[in-house]
């Protein structure tokens, strides 16, 4: 098999076609949650808190020097999609769920229990 045939059949499975899909659905899903954090939290929950510690903007948050402001704004960015992303886990198990309940045991699952109950009477 050449390299390039090689490299075709790699580049056309499955896998790697989803994997870029979810690569860049991952990237357009951050930069929703980006857009979240800062036109929506920060306004509404993070700025009065900014006020109230003197700084106009959450990078300027400092303390003996160390500018501690981008890790928290990179945290909360991190806890919402964390959030978000388990909810729509949740959703999706409970959707898939009932379907597999429904399906009952496979011809080979049901061949394997039948061999199980054999291997108990003896």
């Amino acid at each position: 098999m050449s390299f390039l045939k090689e490299f075709k059949e790699f580049a056309v499975s499955g896998n790697v076609v989803e994997l870029a899909v979810a690569v860049i659905i991952g990237k357009a899903f951050g930069d929703i949650v980006n857009s979240f954090v800062a036109d929506v939290v920060t306004p509404l929950l993070l700025n009065p808190a900014l006020e109230k510690a003197g700084v106009a903007n959450i990078k300027e948050l400092a303390w003996n020097g160390v500018t501690y402001g981008n890790f928290l704004a990179a945290i909360i960015n991190f806890l919402c999609i964390a959030f978000v992303l388990f909810m729509m886990v949740k959703a999706i198990n409970k959707v898939k769920k009932p379907a597999d309940v429904l399906a009952g045991p496979t011809a080979e699952e049901s061949l394997l229990m039948e061999i199980r109950d054999e291997l108990k009477k003896k």
